[in-house]
């Protein structure tokens, strides 16, 4: 815990970030603040005077800063800590808020840029919140509970209120999930941080004693992750509200209306109750009731926001994945929904960021047995990022051609297109012909309005078929694709994976050809790219197909209903 993480799982990462953990992935004000609280504790019980005690915790501090690199965060880490160590020990809350004050103004003074910094102002909002809120509540809550349980309490939920109106301001989210997480992850901090600092002081003398120090660090950090796990998967983690100024009203008119609830007996009652039926609700009858996932699901449509991640039944615990969506952490938390563990096939259709960028997250403590990719390498980055993870994890890549099958469980899969020889286009501003997967390119799936267009089109398409009913999977294909599959033939389906998030590229040709009575599209809300196009939900509509969208109903379940299929929806959480 000193601030490396370099080799982080980004899954991990976007947990502690819907957990409202993430400021335990950096050196903060509180890190520093364990560290001279510590030191001053060891002075205190070796009989050394306050002024001494003191001028101990600043030289562990600063030793502190410079174990986790002294970057402008530290720093800033570094003149918060000693805020709070001038707090803690004077005993005075007005020492620290002057103190606290001071350090703001000379931080701006010396660096201007930092008031229109988010983390800045949530580093001083956190610290004013534990220096004038925490030791009033904890002082109502000792006079009902043990001083230090009611302490442990104050602290992460004083912190979580002063941040609130900064987390509005700046994406319009509310982590109501965020004190309990904090409350149960408290106590693994100091542990980590404090063996983690020593472990990193004694290394440079005996790696063998550093690495007996460091595994009860890591046993505290993996409670840490466990908690930052279970409260991301919570259904109320993260509440949407209004971002900007009417967001910050709304939540003023709400504080208001709550501090009047509560500073009566009855409204206090009212509030528990509905609080602990609330909890027991999510965590006890929630699991026992909730209809997710689907029984008996086929295929599951991802909310991924603006991407694709399509999961395909493939026996219990098991699952072919059909592309990643941009980010680990929504695909990895659709998997754990659906209790995948592992994957037998993983399809990335095409190399754009919103199919492929997830692929940590699928990857996320599950074996993979292959994937298959397009035969079109550009983005070369992202082809070359994909091949170089599948490197590292020892995972066949491989390029198949029209006609590939596979049985896995319930689902047959064919593979319709690209060809093997449809190679990518030249990525913009380099020479040459491209890279070839394998033979020349094929002009049918190079066409288009440039590059991305390309892309698109070389997209892997497949055919799923179940005893119930069948798929047709086209990733982002647009018109010119779509009409030389149509030449080859459009099998009829009953559910079509409809392209490139919907966008107006659509050949209607096509769109009638599949006969789909369900079209799924899977599209981020108030995207920039217009998609879907209201011309495509028009046709989809004309044609008797009923659409249904991720943005809207969350993820979406294909299960077997009497003879055929029907789409249910999980809805938004």
């Amino acid at each position: 815990m000193v601030g490396d993480v370099s080799r982080l799982d980004p899954g991990i990462k976007e947990d502690f970030a819907a957990a409202g953990l993430s400021h335990l992935n950096a050196v903060s004000g509180a890190n520093l603040a364990i560290v001279a609280g510590a030191f001053l504790f060891a002075g205190r019980l070796t009989g050394m005077p306050l002024p001494v005690r003191a001028g101990l915790a600043v030289l562990a501090m600063g030793a502190f800063a410079v174990v986790a690199r002294p970057s402008p965060s530290v720093l800033r880490a570094l003149v918060m800590g000693v805020v709070a160590a001038i707090a803690l020990g004077t005993g005075r809350a007005r020492d620290g808020v002057a103190a606290l004050s001071a350090t703001v103004l000379l931080l701006i003074l010396f660096e201007p840029g930092l008031a229109r910094e988010y983390g800045f102002a949530l580093s001083v909002f956190a610290t004013g919140g534990i220096l004038l809120l925490a030791p009033r509540w904890r002082d109502r809550l000792a006079e009902r509970m043990p001083r230090l349980v009611a302490e442990a309490i104050a602290v992460p939920a004083a912190a979580q209120v002063a941040v609130t109106p900064v987390l509005v301001l700046m994406s319009g989210v509310v982590e109501p999930v965020a004190i309990p997480a904090n409350l149960l992850a408290g106590p693994a901090v100091a542990p980590a941080t404090l063996l983690g600092f020593l472990a990193a002081l004694v290394a440079p003398i005996s790696m063998d004693a550093a690495q007996l120090i460091v595994r009860p660090a890591g046993l505290s950090a993996s409670w840490i992750i466990l908690v930052a796990e279970w409260a991301a998967g919570l259904p109320v983690a993260r509440l949407a509200w209004p971002a900007g100024a009417f967001g910050l009203v709304l939540l003023a008119v709400a504080a208001l209306g709550g501090w009047w609830v509560l500073r009566r007996r009855i409204g206090r009652r009212l509030v528990i109750a509905v609080a602990g039926g609330a909890l027991v609700a999510v965590l006890l009858a929630g699991p026992v009731t909730s209809n997710w996932p689907a029984p008996g699901w086929l295929m599951v449509m991802c909310d991924v926001g603006q991407g694709d991640a399509l999961v395909l039944a493939a026996g219990p615990g098991k699952a072919v994945v059909v592309d990643t969506g941009s980010e680990p952490g929504p695909v990895d938390r659709c998997l754990r929904r659906l209790d995948v563990h592992t994957i037998v096939l993983l399809v990335l259709t095409h190399p754009h960021l919103d199919h492929v960028g997830g692929l940590t997250g699928v990857l996320r403590d599950r074996p993979v047995g292959a994937v298959v990719v397009s035969p079109n390498r550009h983005p070369l980055r992202e082809s070359a990022r994909v091949s170089a993870e599948l490197r590292t994890r020892r995972i066949p890549e491989w390029v198949v051609g029209p006609g590939t099958r596979w049985r896995f469980g319930p689902t047959e899969i064919t593979a319709l297109a690209p060809s093997v020889g449809a190679a990518g286009l030249t990525e913009p501003g380099a020479s040459g012909a491209g890279v070839h997967a394998q033979g020349g390119g094929d002009p049918r799936w190079s066409e288009g309005t440039g590059d991305g267009s390309a892309v698109n089109n070389a997209s892997v398409v497949l055919l799923v078929r179940w005893a119930s009913g069948s798929a047709l999977l086209g990733g982002d294909l647009e018109t010119e694709a779509e009409a030389a599959l149509l030449r080859d033939g459009v099998p009829r389906v009953d559910v079509l994976k409809v392209p490139h998030h919907g966008s107006g590229r659509q050949d209607p040709e096509f769109l009638a050809a599949t006969g789909a009575r369900a079209a799924l599209i899977s599209v981020g809300a108030d995207n920039g790219y217009g998609h879907p196009s209201a011309a495509t939900i028009s046709r989809l509509t004309w044609l008797g197909a009923r659409v249904h969208r991720t943005d809207r109903s969350g993820d979406l379940a294909v299960v077997p209903y009497g003879a055929g299929l029907a789409v249910v929806p999980r809805g938004k959480s």
